[in-house]
């Protein structure tokens, strides 16, 4: 993967893509950190949000930016949505195939010139709701 991407696979890169296949649930830089830390026990927390920002610029990586406080990362570069819980922000991937938008004509039909689009579902995920004993919004 890196490779065609012309990165040097570092052993912390290495770890880091390992932790994110790994831990499929969009985690944070901390979250990454916590993980790769097991593997690779001198790394700093710097060393891992430099590498993630190189992996996201390089595209190996995606950044998901949603609704919640921090920034998440999600090694599936395919187009798909999220949905993220409104109480312990915890983010899964949507069984949803991406919708089927004309950004060509939201483009001319707005002036702007449109470079993609996300789309965010919100709820609360079943572990919140055994925790809570039901299911109302937050």
């Amino acid at each position: 993967m890196l490779s065609n991407k012309k990165l040097r696979m570092s052993r912390q890169r290495k770890a880091i893509l390992e932790a994110l296949n790994d831990l499929h649930c969009h985690p944070t830089a901390d979250e990454v950190y916590e993980m790769v830390r097991r593997k690779v026990p001198h790394i700093s927390l710097g060393t891992v949000y430099r590498n993630l920002e190189i992996l996201t610029s390089s595209g190996v990586i995606r950044k998901v930016q949603l609704g919640g406080a921090q920034m998440r990362f999600d090694d599936c570069r395919d187009e798909h949505y999220h949905i993220r819980c409104l109480r312990c922000d915890r983010v899964d991937d949507l069984p949803l195939d991406p919708l089927n938008l004309s950004e060509e004509i939201l483009s001319a039909q707005t002036g702007y010139k449109i470079v993609g689009h996300c789309l965010e579902f919100i709820g609360v995920c079943p572990r919140c709701q055994d925790e809570e004993g039901g299911d109302e919004a937050a």
